[in-house]
């Protein structure tokens, strides 16, 4: 599975980014907000990868929060990359968190595919939806990475972040303290 791509923007539009990787060039799918976020010729995306029976598309996000964001949002039933990417191109992941937290269903309507059922069904399975927005770009990113190794491991989203509130470092370290905190709970 690919998980990120770097190399030269060949071309850029609003909703696509053509990026070439030692002479493949590859169709990235990008919300709004990261294509804004593109302004040089070298380019490093994080990547979902979906694979269907029909197609093999890539989805990429110049922040880590945003990747979480659409990652989180495909697990819905009835939401797809093209509502997903809908939803990030119009909120940040820090206004779809206050969105989410504050169940607000005509904010949500204003997405492109989203109806007021289908707004309803997002903000319900998604109440416990957290953006890592305290943190610096870089220690986000190694929270993020250490949260995900935690939930893989079993334990659950809510006590992994009271586990690591506080702790800073890289993923590893992330993960060692979170292993230790999360033993004594």
């Amino acid at each position: 599975m690919i998980v990120g791509i770097e190399g030269i923007v060949e071309r850029k539009e609003p909703t696509f980014v053509h990026v070439n990787v030692h002479g493949l060039i590859h169709e990235v799918h990008v919300s709004i907000n990261t294509s804004n976020a593109i302004q040089d010729k070298k380019v490093k995306l994080f990547v979902a990868q979906i694979i269907r029976e029909d197609t093999n598309a890539l989805y990429g996000f110049m922040d880590l929060n945003e990747k979480k964001m659409f990652d989180t949002v495909l697990k819905i039933n009835g939401v797809g990359p093209k509502v997903g990417l809908a939803i990030c191109s119009t909120f940040t992941p820090e206004t779809f968190a206050k969105v989410v937290a504050s169940k607000d269903v005509s904010m949500l309507k204003r997405v492109p595919g989203v109806g007021p059922k289908a707004a309803s069904r997002i903000l319900v399975e998604l109440a416990d939806f957290i953006v890592d927005g305290n943190e610096s770009s870089e220690n986000s990113g190694a929270l993020g990475e250490a949260v995900m190794a935690l939930e893989s491991l079993g334990f659950k989203s809510d006590a992994i972040r009271k586990a690591l509130s506080g702790c800073s470092g890289d993923t590893s370290t992330l993960v060692k303290e979170g292993l230790k905190k999360l033993q004594r709970l």
